[in-house]
């Protein structure tokens, strides 16, 4: 497999990733990236996501607030907006739909050789 499609594989489903685990519960970024590693994503690193947490609140998806932190700088808490949640309402039904269409045509036996 080309070393760079699994990363671009990942950055298309991050969104509905980031969107997901928020929804679940309102989190800071580095908490977001250690929850990514709970699921076995142990290569999401923080330059990754961090981006992508400020894409979405740029796009109204996210909205965030300042809480104080006895151990440093306040965190930044983000949670979906109400667009957020229908993106991800949205988005998991479309990526469902492709999982489908996809797993079909990976299960089909894999030829020895192209028919040409």
């Amino acid at each position: 497999m080309p070393s760079d499609l699994e990363p671009q594989l990942m950055k298309g489903v991050l969104t509905l990733l980031l969107l997901h685990l928020l929804a679940e519960r309102e989190s800071y970024g580095y908490e977001v990236v250690q929850r990514l590693h709970d699921i076995g994503l142990t290569g999401m690193a923080a330059g990754t996501v961090y981006p992508a947490l400020s894409r979405l609140e740029r796009e109204k998806c996210l909205a965030s607030r300042l809480v104080a932190s006895e151990e440093g700088p306040a965190r930044k808490y983000y949670r979906p907006t109400a667009a957020g949640y229908q993106a991800l309402v949205s988005g998991t039904k479309l990526w469902r739909s492709h999982v489908e269409l996809i797993t079909t045509q990976l299960s089909r036996p894999i030829p020895k050789t192209p028919k040409g």
